[in-house]
């Protein structure tokens, strides 16, 4: 392991789980040091190699951890902290709020491995997080899948430029946190963010809604009112369900677009529009062009950054993450929280989620109601959720538990299966797929990938003949 390798600072202080976290992120290749005391996390926080990430184990060393987010505050060092609790245990009230997240032990290591490259885009980007935790709980794209990864890759590559997003996707699938993504990663994070709903606002009004009005503008108008533009001024403008939008509004919207001014409905004064645009639909665009339904000046104009939003079925090892990510975001809010039986989440990792995430969310939010600080069996599960009455829900695994030769988000297990594993064939399809992330984010330039990896560029030729790993087609020869 190189020494110039950036420290994952663990926090233990009656030594609880400290050597567990350490073989994990040795594993990884990463360098931990572990403190127990002030003055030791001190030291390591302000060392000539800052700290990549802060974790502390337990609520033990919590006392540790509020120092740790306040120190980082002080010196203004773009460290991301994380707080770890058991599966069911409540997060302590007095958990600093600027906390990025909080984890569940035992750690596995596609959740740690989820949690370092996190907390590479935080330290890469020489920023301090500033979200609180609730908001931050809110706004990130929760997942490890590869589909997910992509979504957030794409968000970051495109947050801090001006171009216009499209974001495509079913009902449900989250294209609004897509879009509030691109918004908080971007300048102007610190304006606006205003969303608007294209089909739920009557055509007649929809043009008020956006550009304003003036007094006695059209019956009804008695007073002058603000548009979406005005209020969104210097930040985005989020577009949804754009392909709703009746063709004389798409437009005066393309005008806006090219001209960066609109007029206020009743008054000829011109306006200066500094504002972001992101769309979404749940539509095919290109479809209602191809038939007369959409402008194709509009959609070229819109369609500069596209952005497509998997479905949840499309993603279903990102369950768990997801159910835990809400009933942390609920706990933190006083709403109540409740856990899971490994049988209950392998039911709802079975289901094909029509709704996608949102489905998902409601479902989890009735779950809190129901069986409030309780655990949730299978048979509590609503009947659409158990259409096999016969199933034996005990005997089920969830996607990521799997093994197999499949994708590497499914073969790490969570713990030692009973049955045992193939140690050897467990491993490869670990290789495997770190080589594969290497040359997906070099573009699949070998000698970038191979740089990643710490290999040689020949070595790493061989093993892609060994493990029959072959570029895509259309790629650029390497």
């Amino acid at each position: 392991m190189p020494d110039a390798v950036n420290p994952v600072v663990i926090i233990d202080v009656v030594n609880e789980r400290a050597e567990q976290l350490v073989s994990l992120v040795e594993f990884l290749e990463f360098k931990p040091r572990v403190v127990s005391d002030k003055d030791a996390l001190i030291s390591a926080l302000t060392a000539e190699l800052r700290p990549l990430v802060v974790l502390a184990c337990s609520e033990s060393s919590l006392s540790l951890l509020n120092i740790a987010v306040e120190t980082l505050a002080e010196q203004d060092i773009s460290c991301a902290c994380y707080f770890l609790k058991k599966e069911g245990e409540t997060i302590p009230t007095s958990l600093n709020q600027e906390v990025q997240d909080v984890l569940t032990v035992p750690m596995t290591y596609k959740t740690l491995l989820g949690t370092m490259h996190e907390a590479q885009l935080i330290s890469q980007s020489k920023r301090r997080p500033k979200n609180k935790l609730v908001a931050k709980l809110a706004h990130r794209l929760v997942g490890t899948s590869r589909d997910i990864r992509y979504v957030g890759e794409l968000v970051n590559q495109v947050a801090g430029t001006e171009a216009s997003v499209l974001i495509t996707g079913e009902s449900g699938t989250g294209k609004e946190l897509v879009a509030s993504n691109v918004h908080y990663l971007s300048h102007r994070k610190d304006k606006p963010f205003v969303p608007v709903n294209c089909g739920a606002i009557p055509a007649e009004l929809l043009e008020s809604e956006l550009f304003g009005h003036e007094k006695g503008s059209f019956t009804g108008a008695i007073t002058s009112r603000q548009g979406r533009f005005e209020i969104a001024e210097g930040g985005t403008l989020f577009l949804d369900e754009i392909g709703d939008m009746p063709m004389n509004m798409q437009v005066k919207l393309l005008r806006v677009l090219q001209e960066k001014s609109f007029e206020r409905v009743g008054s000829n004064k011109s306006i200066q529009a500094d504002v972001r645009i992101v769309a979404a639909t749940h539509q095919n665009l290109e479809q209602l062009v191809a038939e007369g339904r959409f402008r194709a000046d509009l959609y070229y104009r819109l369609n500069v950054f596209p952005i497509e939003v998997p479905a949840l079925r499309e993603r279903l090892e990102d369950i768990p993450l997801l159910v835990k990510s809400l009933v942390n975001r609920m706990e933190l809010e006083k709403r109540g929280t409740l856990r899971l039986s490994e049988a209950a989440m392998a039911g709802l990792c079975q289901y094909y989620w029509p709704g996608n995430v949102r489905e998902l969310f409601n479902l989890i939010e009735r779950l809190v109601i129901l069986f409030p600080d309780k655990e949730v069996g299978w048979n509590d599960l609503p009947e659409k959720l158990r259409p096999n009455k016969d199933w034996v829900a005990e005997q089920a695994e969830l996607p990521f538990t799997q093994s197999g030769d499949s994708d590497f988000s499914q073969q790490v297990p969570s713990m030692l299966p009973l049955a045992g594993l193939d140690l050897k064939t467990h491993l490869a399809g670990i290789e495997r797929s770190l080589m594969e992330q290497a040359l997906e984010q070099s573009d699949w330039v070998v000698a970038r990938a191979a740089k990643l990896l710490n290999l040689q560029r020949t070595t790493l030729v061989e093993k892609m003949r060994k493990f029959e790993i072959s570029r895509p087609e259309g790629m650029p020869e390497f």
